[in-house]
């Protein structure tokens, strides 16, 4: 590491520092603001978290996936389940059709103070915003929502996994179906890249994983001496505008590094103008078609940094982006 890169990673340490401080601060005086650090939220005798469990239950929920949507372990949501049993808001049965699966619903009881708590929760929520203006309503409601997109952002991780996975083929399932209705002429399945070359020391592929399910995907194969290609790059609809598409993108361009191949080229349909105008703000500049696929009407490419091994350049996020997924090989 040479001491301009060791200094710019100093710079760096000390800004995350700092903004870790901020966002501490936020955490503390909002947790406070709404009432948060008592064993009576909103008033009633239960704790936050025995609230919010209430809630998820709603309608009826497996205990598997309350686990999974509340990020608790095992222990501390059959503690909190018991406790909600005792008090006869909730019961557990066995699935209909999986005795293995156990399900919570709220008994009567449990619906009525479910929407208790929601009253109590939209008189304070309005509380909160009645001294604001209109203006500044509105303007507390986006830096919520734009707060909210970044934390979901942050909470993806992305894995490269074998093309063949089932996470893999799952992505790539919902891709084609996707492709087939956005493209007038559809989408044909056989254009999907073989999975041997998005793998090894020849390419990658990657997908996006939010709370354990595969939300976005991608694929960099080998096209030539120093050249890669992007096939598939593809997020989820409910996952569009957060920025995982351009994490995907700079991390396929980063597995590109690690190979050697400096180049990287993709081809899309001329139906996903988004995904054109994602490629020229990461720095791709339009080239001639190759190649023989239908669905690579617009053709890009860039070179990437080969200053720092292992490492591309940059693609910072302008924001804004709403549809990113690129064309194969084969199209699409």
């Amino acid at each position: 590491m040479t001491a301009r890169t060791e200094d710019a990673a100093t710079t760096e340490q000390a800004a995350m520092s700092e903004q870790a401080r901020s966002v501490r601060d936020f955490n503390r005086y909002y947790s406070q603001r709404i009432g948060l650090l008592t064993d009576r939220y909103l008033g009633q005798d239960r704790p936050l978290s025995e609230a919010r469990l209430l809630y998820e239950i709603g309608t009826g929920a497996s205990v598997r996936d309350l686990r999974t949507r509340l990020g608790w372990d095992s222990g501390y949501l059959s503690r909190s389940l018991r406790s909600l049993e005792g008090q006869g808001l909730v019961q557990l049965r066995a699935h209909e059709t999986d005795g293995r699966v156990r399900v919570a619903e709220l008994t009567a009881a449990g619906t009525a103070e479910l929407a208790e708590l929601e009253r109590r929760s939209t008189a304070a929520a309005s509380e909160l915003l009645a001294p604001l203006t209109v203006s500044q309503r509105a303007e507390l409601i986006a830096a919520q929502h734009r707060t909210r997109q970044l934390l979901r952002l942050a909470a993806v991780t992305v894995e490269v996994v074998e093309a063949d996975s089932a996470a893999a083929r799952h992505c790539l399932t919902e891709y084609a179906a996707e492709l087939s209705i956005r493209f007038p002429e559809g989408y044909d399945t056989r254009a999907l890249v073989d999975p041997a070359e998005v793998s090894g020391a020849g390419g990658a592929f990657l997908v996006g994983y939010e709370q354990g399910r595969p939300i976005g995907c991608g694929g960099i194969r080998t096209l030539g001496p120093g050249t890669a290609e992007l096939c598939h790059l593809w997020v989820h609809g409910d996952a569009r505008g957060l920025g995982l598409g351009r994490r995907l993108l700079a991390e396929l361009e980063r597995q590109a590094v690690t190979r050697s191949l400096h180049t990287v080229r993709l081809g899309t349909h001329r139906s996903l103008s988004e995904a054109a105008t994602l490629y020229r703000s990461a720095g791709y500049h339009q080239i001639p078609v190759y190649g023989d696929s239908p669905y690579n009407q617009l053709c890009f490419e860039r070179t990437l940094a080969d200053d720092v091994p292992g490492k591309a350049a940059p693609s910072l996020d302008p924001g804004g982006v709403r549809l990113q997924f690129a064309g194969g090989r084969r199209g699409g």
